[in-house]
């Protein structure tokens, strides 16, 4: 049975205590995680540890923190603090953003991110052991480092979010999950596929293994202001967070459209960008409706092979009230 989610939203919200009570919603309604972005907001470790004290049972995590902002062996300790602090219920999510966030505001060289994220996997899983870590790697060289308290039992898993072929077939041989998103279910199914050869590559159990995928949801009484939320907040990522998501929308048959959104959204007419993604593109996107239509077009994306849990994301532009209006409509 495909679990679900909750992806705690994106945007700012008014204070930490409001993502600790959007968390204990998501508990109170049967959600099995709950994951915590980090971008330029308020930073996850902080926030986690109080959504951690104040929850009893939904699992926690990262989706995604960036490898870049952090050192590998610190990321490895913040996990192992984490998952002290949870007891037990941390899942580590990992990714390396992309370079308008990693050189515009951390001052740090983009590089190599697939090869960053390999090691900097690899770092943490030798921290999180307890053993000496000794790596010699491209980006990183380690030696002698360990944990000075008890290593994490259990171990968190130690997941990746990628969009390209090669991210996700590097999650497949080296992570025990796949954060997907921004995917229609054809797209899906290609990258699954991907998942699938970095798991034999890597001659990984596939059981043991999660793929997540993050689905931007809205479910209000009145279904049209749902949607224009879900479709200025695809159209931003599109064309405003630089190249990623529009190559990885046209990498899935919808070039044209990427990079008229993408074209449109960067020369300033963010109105024109948000018109040019048709609703039909939306659909295979993104959920949005009524509590009842949501919930019946949620399903669709349910019943994808491959796919262990679906997570209900939120438009940037949702406010307290249609955040929670959604995650009631869309629960367990």
């Amino acid at each position: 049975m495909t679990e679900r989610d909750v992806f705690l939203p994106v945007a700012a919200q008014p204070s930490v205590d409001a993502l600790v009570e959007q968390a204990r919603l998501g508990e109170e309604l049967g959600y099995d995680t709950a994951w915590l972005p980090e971008t330029w907001g308020r930073d996850a470790v902080t926030t986690l540890t109080s959504i951690a004290h104040g929850t009893e049972d939904i699992d926690i995590g990262t989706s995604i923190m960036p490898v870049y902002s952090r050192s590998p062996a610190l990321i490895g300790q913040t996990a192992a603090t984490l998952q002290e602090v949870a007891d037990g219920r941390f899942r580590l999510g990992l990714g390396p953003s992309g370079p308008i966030v990693i050189e515009n505001w951390h001052g740090v060289d983009f590089g190599n991110p697939l090869r960053r994220t390999r090691e900097t996997v690899d770092v943490v899983k030798q921290v999180l052991s307890g053993e000496p870590v000794d790596y010699d790697g491209e980006y990183f060289d380690l030696e002698g480092f360990r944990l000075r308290c008890d290593p994490p039992d259990p171990v968190p898993s130690v997941e990746t979010a990628g969009m390209g072929p090669k991210a996700v077939e590097l999650a497949g041989r080296f992570a025990d999950g796949w954060h997907a998103l921004m995917l229609t279910r054809d797209g899906l199914r290609d990258r699954l596929e991907d998942f699938e050869r970095g798991s034999e590559m890597g001659d990984r159990d596939r059981s043991e293994q999660r793929v997540t995928l993050s689905l931007t949801c809205c479910a209000l009484e009145d279904a049209e202001e749902a949607k224009q939320l879900v479709k200025q907040h695809s159209a931003f990522y599109v064309g405003g967070m630089g190249t990623y998501y529009r190559d990885n929308l046209a990498r899935q048959g919808h070039e044209e459209v990427a990079h008229e959104i993408h074209d449109k959204w960067q020369g300033g007419d963010k109105q024109a960008a948000i018109a040019a993604l048709p609703d039909d593109l939306l659909e295979q996107l993104a959920v949005w409706g009524t509590p009842e239509e949501a919930r019946e077009h949620f399903e669709r994306f349910t019943d994808v092979d491959g796919i262990e849990a679906v997570s209900v994301s939120f438009p940037r532009g949702a406010d307290l009230d249609q955040i929670e209006s959604t995650v009631r409509a869309l629960a367990p």
